[in-house]
């Protein structure tokens, strides 16, 4: 999704959520000053013309897990839902996260190849300044703000609709969701408007769920 087609939606997100365009675009700043390189075309690479299982982090996730089948498939992965996978011995070709379930695990997993789309947003500067330099692996920084040189916006808002959006910039195939739950009654009122708006969004990638 190209940056002019993605801001209506992101000026909605704003309103909605009362976010200020200015802290998610000095996160990108930060970010970019901080980004050892830019492996955009690694990871176009590792996705185009491939079928891609997306993984969302719903509960639901552990159990979907043992019934799919994941052989010749790029496993792109939403944020902690990286670990529950790890646990299963799957490794994901691709982590994407706002770096607020990050931890060493990431870390051994990108230095085995697995390509960490680390994502820069006002609430996480704190995040990024600690997560970023210890990357040794394959990176690419996103904001949800007016990109950068090495800063990009595939559209998406949430992790799981986020991995959605990238898989479709990069030329998949296929893309299959799994890990995904978008009628979850149990989180806090702020997650269930993320889980709205991610609804939204996935429509746009006709995935209606």
């Amino acid at each position: 999704m190209k940056a002019e087609e993605w801001e209506p939606y992101y000026s909605e997100i704003l309103d909605f959520f009362g976010f200020l365009r200015e802290n998610d675009e000095r996160a990108a700043l930060v970010l970019a000053d901080l980004l050892p390189r830019d492996d955009i075309e690694k990871l176009r690479s590792t996705i185009q013309g491939r079928d891609c299982i997306v993984c969302g982090n719903a509960p639901s996730l552990a159990v979907e897990i043992r019934t799919t089948d994941f052989s010749d498939k790029i496993i792109i992965a939403a944020d902690a839902a990286a670990r529950v996978l790890l646990h299963a011995n799957y490794r994901p070709d691709v982590i994407l996260s706002d770096i607020d379930g990050m931890d060493d695990d990431f870390l051994s997993m990108n230095d085995l190849g697995t390509i960490l789309v680390l994502h820069a947003h006002g609430d996480n500067i704190p995040l990024v300044r600690s997560w970023v330099p210890k990357v040794r692996g394959p990176i690419v920084g996103t904001t949800q703000a007016t990109p950068l040189a090495h800063v990009h916006n595939f559209g998406g808002f949430s992790d799981g609709d986020r991995c959605v959006f990238c898989a479709y910039e990069f030329g998949a195939a296929s893309v299959a969701l799994i890990g995904f739950d978008l009628d979850d009654h149990s989180v806090d009122p702020i997650k269930h408007g993320k889980l709205m708006i991610a609804r939204k969004l996935l429509k746009l990638c006709n995935h209606d769920i």
